[in-house]
């Protein structure tokens, strides 16, 4: 990312309503989004553009869960950063472990404030200031 260029981020969830709650959320806080409503997709779209900066990813999905998306797309995208969005983080921990580097999780539902604070924490590292 650079100065004054907006953040990509992938938003992929199965869920309709969940991807269209986070773009329209992160979309009005500046950010540059494209939507897939699975990890084949996402990959498909990751062949053809720009590299991303974040991730935001259902961690339960049909076909490929979010952790497996995260994983192959950081093979060729190492610095990307990934924010799941979970139903159930008990169970994140504990088919995941633990969270990496550049790795945060927030819990569904949640608030749009919520959401725009994890992926600045995990873009630029602090919360934006409130106008």
């Amino acid at each position: 990312m650079r100065p004054g260029e907006a953040a990509r981020i992938l938003i992929v969830d199965d869920e309709l309503g969940i991807r269209n709650f986070v773009d329209r959320v992160l979309r009005s806080a500046g950010y540059a989004t494209e939507l897939a409503a699975d990890g084949p997709e996402a990959l498909k779209i990751c062949e053809t553009s720009a590299a991303f900066d974040l991730l935001v990813v259902d961690l339960a999905m049909p076909v490929m869960r979010g952790d497996e998306l995260a994983r192959r797309l950081r093979q060729t995208i190492p610095t990307l950063k990934v924010l799941y969005i979970t139903g159930d983080s008990e169970r994140l921990f504990q088919d995941k472990g633990t969270l990496w580097e550049g790795e945060a999780f927030v819990d569904k539902p949640c608030s749009a404030a919520v959401l725009v604070e994890a992926v600045s924490l995990l873009l630029v590292g602090r919360i934006p200031r409130k106008p």
